[in-house]
């Protein structure tokens, strides 16, 4: 795992636009040979889950999404394992944290419906925290993101509201999230943000992930998902959920705490 480290941003600059705006950009986060290898594994993984949806009836609103593209061999997982600006989400979080979702949206131009594309105003996490900083969004630029491809909606300062505001208050207060090909926009799950339509002649593609609190349910069991032996690199295990999981039965449970299910520290 070569995991990057580089501090992009003061963490004080950090904290200050994380806390008055909700959201804080990263330029440059992603090399392109990356980059190249997501747009290319994107097909693969849209197959994959596009037949998961026709076979399940639920393919009507979910053109150019797969969601939970973990485990593999693929860029997918390469992305994963780099932990890019894992410093800022610990900061984030004032400790550890584990990946609740891991999807991939496909904003292709023309399109005015849909998961991608027709959304309202929404928060992603439902319950709503105030202050208490329970889930955070990662949004990954494979393509440049521009006010003409779509580039997302978000209010800014919006997490700091409790109920939802008024469709006007929204659009009148928008913000776009622009920025060059393999920028990250990291944002309080309490913003109100929303997709656009894609008004340009090309893609405009991302990974989109959120992070939580250890004791958040994640969206998919991804340990047992992937199994016991999918990586033995502690810090990923710590962000895939190993270290959180709910015993099941009498043996998981009365074990010594370097075998535990719920490992201590995780809050």
């Amino acid at each position: 795992m070569s995991t990057v480290t580089a501090a992009l941003k003061l963490p004080s600059e950090f904290e200050q636009e994380i806390g008055l705006l909700g959201c804080s950009l990263f330029e440059g986060v992603v090399p392109g040979f990356l980059l190249e290898g997501l747009r290319r594994d994107m097909c693969a993984r849209e197959k994959i889950c596009r037949e998961w949806q026709v076979r399940n009836g639920v393919e009507g609103s979910m053109a150019g999404v797969a969601h939970h593209v973990v485990g593999g061999s693929d860029s997918f997982a390469e992305f994963l394992s780099n932990l890019f600006l894992d410093g800022y989400i610990q900061q984030y979080f004032s400790g550890p944290y584990i990946l609740n979702s891991y999807g991939v949206v496909n904003n292709m131009p023309g399109s005015e419906s849909g998961y991608a594309h027709g959304a309202r105003f929404h928060r992603d996490v439902r319950t709503y925290s105030g202050s208490f900083r329970l889930m955070l969004n990662m949004l990954v630029m494979i393509d440049e993101f521009t006010v003409q491809n779509g580039a997302t909606k978000l209010v800014h300062g919006s997490h700091q509201i409790q109920d939802r505001p008024s469709d006007e208050f929204l659009e009148r207060h928008t913000a776009r999230a622009v920025g060059k090909a393999g920028s990250i926009l990291l944002f309080d799950s309490n913003v109100w943000h929303s997709s656009a339509p894609n008004l340009s002649d090309g893609p405009r593609r991302a990974l989109t992930l959120t992070f939580t609190r250890p004791f958040f349910k994640q969206q998919m069991d991804y340990p047992r998902l992937l199994g016991e032996s999918y990586t033995d690199d502690e810090r990923l295990r710590q962000v895939l959920g190993y270290n959180s999981r709910v015993p099941v039965g009498y043996n998981e449970w009365y074990q010594p705490p370097e075998r535990r299910m719920y490992k201590p520290g995780q809050g």
